[in-house]
């Protein structure tokens, strides 16, 4: 059975809890329509974030990225709620997602949001 946009995010122990490390994605399909005209808006997503206990399971991030594909979503919004998804889920000790959206109306949009676990 072929594979369906989903927002379930899954996690997998961090196989190296003892030690601080990186971890950076880049999706470089990443699609959402514009909430004013609903046309396509294109986008790479970077993900970048240091694991505490777990790590993101990667089909089921593949398929949380897809399920925005068919959802209107502003640039700030979209890459503020991955973010937070990803934090509700993960509680990383950092993380980063930037959305580097292709230009639209001669304007090139790029939002970069931040998490960082208090000290």
């Amino acid at each position: 059975m072929p594979s369906k946009p989903s927002k379930a995010l899954e996690s997998f122990p961090n196989p190296r809890p003892g030690r601080d490390y990186e971890i950076a994605f880049e999706v470089p399909e990443f699609t959402c329509l514009c909430p004013r005209t609903g046309q396509p808006d294109f986008a790479t997503l970077k993900i970048r974030y240091v694991p505490d206990a777990l790590c993101v399971e990667l089909k089921s991030l593949k398929l949380y990225v897809w399920s925005f594909r068919d959802e209107g979503h502003f640039h700030e919004d979209v890459t503020n709620r991955i973010l937070d998804d990803l934090v509700a889920l993960l509680k990383p000790k950092e993380m980063t997602v930037v959305g580097d959206f292709s230009v639209r109306g001669g304007i090139h949009t790029v939002v970069t949001a931040t998490h960082r676990r208090p000290a």
